[in-house]
């Protein structure tokens, strides 16, 4: 059996309070009761101000792997997002959350589309312009007029 990651976050604020992480093999799936009764972390909180996110297995392994498991969840939407900035002690930042880049590079897949779309339907344009320009310049050298 393969059980995906659990994301409890406080509800206010975004932090993540308990990532249980992937498990495989000869593994129980658990309810958030279960939860809040085993791990500590959970069992001190307010279980109304506590999120959950389940996710499936495998799901943004990518992101985990690149942002190095540095996530929050925005309150506001109640989704994921990942800190991919470096890691440097010496010079402390304010964390860049983002949307997982999975979602980031299908929205820019479906918006390059439609810019193939557009140019495409420009090029048809441009290349009908230039029928009738010539069409037009045709029939006045035929009449005469040029």
């Amino acid at each position: 059996m393969k059980i995906g990651t659990k994301i409890y976050y406080e509800k206010a604020t975004g932090n993540v309070i308990l990532n249980t992480g992937e498990r495989a093999g000869a593994v129980v799936e658990t309810t958030r009761e279960q939860d809040f009764a085993s791990y500590k972390v959970l069992s001190e909180r307010v279980e109304e101000t506590v999120g959950l996110i389940e996710l499936e297995y495998g799901q943004y392994a990518t992101e985990f792997l690149e942002s190095r498991g540095r996530i929050r969840v925005n309150p506001e939407t109640e989704k994921l997002e990942f800190n991919y900035g470096p890691i440097d002690p010496e010079e402390p930042t304010e964390p860049v959350y983002q949307k997982p880049l999975t979602e980031r590079i299908a929205l820019a897949e479906t918006e390059t589309a439609g810019m193939a779309l557009e140019l495409a339907q420009t090029q048809a344009r441009l290349d009908q312009a230039e029928k009738d320009s010539a069409s037009l310049l045709l029939s006045l050298v035929e009449g005469g007029v040029i």
